[in-house]
Parts: structure tokens; sequence; C-alpha cells
């Protein structure tokens, strides 16, 4: 069982390689475009989720939404980025179908409040500003 897991792992990239250069010749765009193209989204992806990945937590600690909800949003975003890494065709259509499923989509869409559960506001404390009338 170990090596046909085994097997499986390491032929992969190799299946994935061979139906990128079939696709990249059935479409006439070069190869390297492919793979390039895909690596440079993969990297993009895990740079701005790093990122976002910060906010997540925040708002978790803030009480603005779940960490289960962060984590998996954030987790299956980095899947998504590692797989466009690979080099090929199918792990870039596995990486854009996990990224179109909509896993975290949270409320519907409906019209909520302008600050719900954020900012001193919402404590019951005030908000210091300044008024002036433009005419």
């Amino acid at each position: 069982m170990r090596f046909v897991f085994l097997a499986i792992v390491l032929a992969f990239p190799l299946l994935d390689l061979y139906a990128t250069v079939r696709v990249a010749r059935w479409t006439g765009v070069p190869v390297w475009a492919w793979l390039g193209t895909s690596l440079l989204g993969g990297f993009l992806l895990l740079a701005n989720e790093r990122l976002a990945f910060r906010a997540n937590i925040a708002a978790a600690m803030h009480g603005e939404q779940s960490v289960l909800r962060g984590l998996l949003d954030s987790g299956r975003k980095v899947l998504a980025g590692f797989l466009l890494l690979l080099p090929g065709v199918i792990s870039d259509v596995f990486a854009l179908v996990l990224l179109a499923l909509p896993l975290n989509v949270g409320r519907r869409f409906e019209p909520q409040a302008a600050a719900p559960g954020r900012g001193g506001a919402a404590r019951g404390e005030a908000i210091d500003g300044d008024f002036r009338r433009v005419e």
C-alpha cells in the first residue's frame, strides 16, 4: 500500500507535465507560458494570503468572525497556491476549482448595519470629531 501511494505521488507531476505539453500543443501557447503564468499566480496568491491571514486572525481575536472560518478560508487559498506552484495544467485546474468552491461565503447578501460589532461605538463609547458645514 505504501508503494502504491508513493507511485501515485511520483507519477502525478509527470502526467501533469505530459498533459501540459499536450494542451500547449493543442492551443499553440508555449509550455513556458503555461508554467510561468501558474507559477506567478501561485506566488502572488501565497503572498496575498500571508497578509490576509494576519487580518483574519486579528478579526477572530476581536470577535468579528470565527477562528475556524478564517483558518478554513486561509487553508483553502494556501492549498490552491501550492497547487498553482506545481507544474502542470491538471494541478492548475484543481487549484481553480478549489478557489471557486463557495466554502466560505458567510452570510447571505443582505443589508447590514454600518459597523456591527466593530470599533468603540458598538460598545457604547463616544466617537469624538469635528463638524463643519460646507456650502
